[in-house]
Parts: structure tokens; C-alpha cells; sequence
């Protein structure tokens, strides 16, 4: 194949924290393992979406960072709304995980307007939920990261969670999800990052966009040694 695949990355300087970059990275490095190429494009304020973007990853960020990309989301919200309906994968960690539901109740009283890709609403509270996680997801097997957010959020019956919480907090600390899916979007609260600890959603996401740009995906079987040791390493460490 000499077309490559095109990730876009939304607001990487605003929304990029506890190294959510590197599931840019991730994808990156297990392309080229697979044999393809890519191209990563930076959606910063004011920018426009590529039209034939085939993957999107967005990261997380303190209140204030979402603050500053809301109103510019909002404008984008059209085009990632048709997207995210014709079946583009994408990635949203915390921050734009949040606005990608509906709405986002600050603690501190402040209503952050999301675009609705996700059937999700969001309240601040206080309490932070912070530690580490291990949820159970029926296609990705152990899902393992790592959050620290103040939201409780709630799906609604338009979102499916992305696993059930065997340890850790989770959507909201309550009712035992963690992240939601629609179609080929996944929102999660793991940071860590995600995807170098959990392959099978990284190749998930690639298997997807390859399929869907080149009408099928050829993925090796990589050596997982380094992942499986970190990810064993990972599943010791206390809350």
C-alpha cells in the first residue's frame, strides 16, 4: 500500500494530559509494525477537520482546557457528528471524552456544551476519582489504565459502556462502567496511556480504518512480550 492512513489529532496542546499523546504514538509505531504507513494531522482552534481523516484521537485536560476548546468543538460538531455516523474510528480520552457527550456540569458551576456523539451527560463533583483501573470488556478482554478525573459520568441508552470495572472507580464510581461506545467511537476516562498497555484496542482501531480505506487490514502477529510485562506489572500496583 503506498496511500497512508491519516490520524488527526484533535487539540494536542490544550488536551494532552498524563501523556495521552502517546496513543498517537502507539498507533503510530504498530502501523508501521504492521507493515503501513501514516500521517498524522493536528487540529488546533481554528482549524478544519481533513475531509478524509480515517482515525481521530483526542486526549484530556483540566476544566480550563476544556474551556478553551469548547466553543470551537461546538463548530466542528457537524462534521464529527457525520463522521462518527458513517462509522470513523475514533479515540476520546477524559477531558474529550466529556465533550463528546452532551453536556459537562463543572464543579464549580460552569456548563460546558459537548457535541453529542456520545449519548453521555457529565457532573463535577469535589471528589476526585484517581487510581488505577482494571475493567473487563467482552470483545478487548482486561482493560488497564490509569484515572484521575472529577466527573461522574452517566450513559444513556444511545452509548454501550466500553467494559465493566473489576477494580478502580470507573464512569462515576457507582454503576460499575467505564467509558462508552457508539458505533466505531470509544470514550474512556484511562490514561496511562491507554493503548500502549492494550493492544487489542489499539489494533482494533487500525483494523477499522484500514478496512475502511483500503477494503481490508492485514495485521501481524507482533511480539507482545514488553506489553504483557507491563500490563502484569500494572495489574499489582494498589489504587
Amino acid at each position: 500500500m503506498t496511500a497512508p492512513l491519516r490520524l488527526v489529532h484533535l487539540y494536542p496542546r490544550e488536551m494532552n494530559i498524563y501523556g495521552d499523546h502517546g496513543n498517537v504514538l502507539t498507533l503510530l509505531r504498530r502501523l508501521e509494525w504492521h507493515g503501513y504507513r501514516a500521517e498524522v494531522t493536528a487540529v488546533h482552534r481554528g482549524d478544519r477537520l481533513p475531509p478524509d481523516a480515517d482515525l481521530l484521537i483526542g486526549g484530556g485536560g483540566q476544566d480550563s482546557g476544556q474551556g478553551l476548546v469548547e466553543s470551537d468543538l461546538l463548530r466542528l460538531g457537524p462534521d464529527l457528528t457525520a463522521m462518527a455516523a458513517d462509522g470513523t474510528p475514533m479515540l476520546m480520552v477524559c477531558g474529550l471524552y466529556q465533550l463528546f457527550g452532551h453536556t459537562f456540569h463543572t464543579s464549580s458551576g460552569r456548563v460546558l456544551h459537548g457535541v453529542g456523539v456520545l449519548d453521555i451527560q457529565t457532573v463535577g463533583s469535589p471528589e476526585r476519582l484517581i487510581g488505577n483501573v482494571v475493567a473487563v470488556s467482552e470483545e478487548f478482554g482486561q482493560v488497564i489504565g490509569y484515572e484521575n478525573h472529577s466527573g461522574r459520568t452517566t450513559l444513556g441508552t444511545g452509548a454501550a459502556p466500553l467494559a465493566r470495572v473489576a477494580a478502580g472507580m470507573g464512569n462515576n464510581g457507582s454503576d460499575r462502567t467505564e467509558g462508552a461506545r457508539y458505533n466505531n467511537v470509544i470514550g474512556t476516562y484511562l490514561h496511562g496511556s491507554l493503548l500502549p498497555r492494550n493492544p487489542t484496542i489499539a489494533d482494533h482501531l487500525i483494523a477499522t480504518a484500514l478496512q475502511r480505506r483500503f477494503g481490508s487490514a492485514n495485521l501481524r502477529a507482533l511480539d507482545e512480550s514488553s506489553t504483557g510485562e507491563a500490563r502484569r506489572v500494572a495489574l499489582t500496583r494498589p489504587r
